[in-house]
């Protein structure tokens, strides 16, 4: 069935939905739902696809998508670097055996602290965000008498033309230093000067969720050229570009995403041409997916609790999550494919809005669904492609736990994540009384 679903995703006899070759209704019986499904043979193929579409460049997961402990381990397992954009995102991929030099530290606004346990640990490739970063990172390795190595962040001025929220490359953005305004440059000097700042590179990510691959060939073109430049003009000669991630996926059928192969294709001989025509060795390259490794290998797992026709109107189906495990469809409008999946139905299908349990009009899951007409209470459905941005978002609105986890492969299911429980809930409270 696979388009937007896992490659093992199928129906058995009876209609039911199956992950890595478990029915969804036994993996609902002994795990409870909401649950999140990850299948691990669709996890690990995703990573080699990146490994072999971009033969001979660095790949790294990019964790922000979803960090805990096994994911870290299967993408390092397959032969992935990690990035960590905080020092509980680095602590994660250390307790997972990721090794420090395997590890690229992101963001916007690390703090001292942050940067303290970075250098400390060792990691690979600090990417400096600002000048009050870079002042601070020299500081911190000039008390430990060591050099950090550092790439700079560039804003490269491109509108990849994806949701105003996670477009990071234009010029007005919160991230790296812009390159129309001279700061890349002036951060450039500084870097080269410090005695504590090993500077070898550039990174630029333009955006998320992005079809197509002309806006990755613009970037590739301006940090190339911009290497050229700084070493013509400044005298600094830098041998690593890290490109960056954002390749959209399939969340629905209408969704039409590049495949890896060519998406590699088009950046490499895209450096090729671009390092021959400006006489530059090929760099170090790396590349950060991070949606496009986890986002498809997982289901999300719901039981029907609520069915509301309302006449002339809106037929409402309320399951027992919601925004709370995915806040993509109230934050960014995000649509995702949604299925029955614990049995089969030759009922007409009727267009519904399935939504969650929460406090808020908005708690949307998918509006306008065509769902088959006998959808019921306890019926589970199944939400595809919700391995990104989901559980790494996820919160404890309306004071409800956080699902559980599993990974299903060949017939085996093994934990991922617990399930929270009250006590969970009240664990950091403190009580007046």
């Amino acid at each position: 069935m696979p388009g937007p679903w896992p490659i093992t995703a199928d129906r058995d006899a009876d209609g039911v939905l199956t992950i890595g070759g478990v029915p969804v209704t036994e993996l609902a019986r002994d795990h409870g739902t909401p649950l999140w499904v990850v299948d691990e043979a669709d996890l690990r193929e995703r990573c080699r696809r990146y490994r072999e579409g971009f033969a001979g460049v660095d790949v790294a997961y990019a964790s922000k998508a979803w960090c805990t402990v096994g994911v870290l381990q299967i993408v390092d397992e397959e032969g992935l670097y990690v990035d960590v954009a905080s020092g509980g995102e680095l602590h994660t991929a250390l307790i997972a055996g990721v090794a420090a030099e395997r590890i690229v530290m992101h963001g916007n606004n690390k703090s001292r602290t942050e940067l303290v346990e970075a250098v400390d640990a060792g990691v690979g490739r600090i990417v400096v965000d600002s000048f009050v970063e870079l002042e601070r990172l020299e500081a911190v390795a000039s008390e430990r008498s060591t050099r950090a190595t550092v790439w700079l962040r560039v804003t490269p001025g491109i509108d990849a033309h994806t949701h105003e929220y996670v477009r990071t490359g234009h010029d007005d953005a919160k991230f790296g230093f812009t390159l129309s305004l001279g700061l890349a440059d002036e951060a450039a000097r500084l870097a080269a000067d410090l005695p504590h700042i090993d500077l070898v590179g550039v990174h630029a990510h333009i955006g998320s969720q992005i079809f197509g691959t002309d806006p990755f060939i613009a970037n590739t073109e301006v940090m190339l050229d911009l290497l050229a430049r700084w070493r013509d003009e400044l005298g600094i000669t830098l041998t690593e570009v890290n490109l960056g991630g954002g390749m959209g996926i399939r969340y629905t059928h209408e969704d039409h995403p590049v495949e890896v192969a060519r998406y590699g294709r088009a950046v490499l001989e895209t450096v090729d041409e671009r390092c021959e025509a400006l006489g530059l060795p090929r760099p170090r390259l790396m590349v950060e997916p991070g949606r496009a490794i986890v986002g498809p290998s997982t289901v999300t797992l719901y039981e029907v609790g609520t069915v509301k026709p309302l006449t002339g109107l809106t037929t409402w189906v309320s399951v027992d999550g919601g925004m709370s495990d995915n806040i993509r469809p109230a934050l960014y409008d995000a649509e995702h494919e949604v299925t029955l999946a614990g049995r089969s139905s030759a009922a007409s299908p009727q267009a519904v809005t399935v939504v969650g349990k929460h406090c808020e009009s908005g708690d949307l899951v998918r509006e306008h669904v065509p769902l088959p007409s006998d959808l019921a209470v306890g019926d589970l459905i199944a939400v595809a492609a919700t391995g990104a941005y989901t559980a790494s978002m996820a919160s404890n609105y309306n004071r409800l736990p956080r699902p559980a986890a599993v990974l299903v492969r060949d017939g085996v299911v093994r934990p991922l994540v617990r399930r929270e429980g009250y006590d969970d809930l009240t664990r950091h409270d403190v009580s007046l009384r």
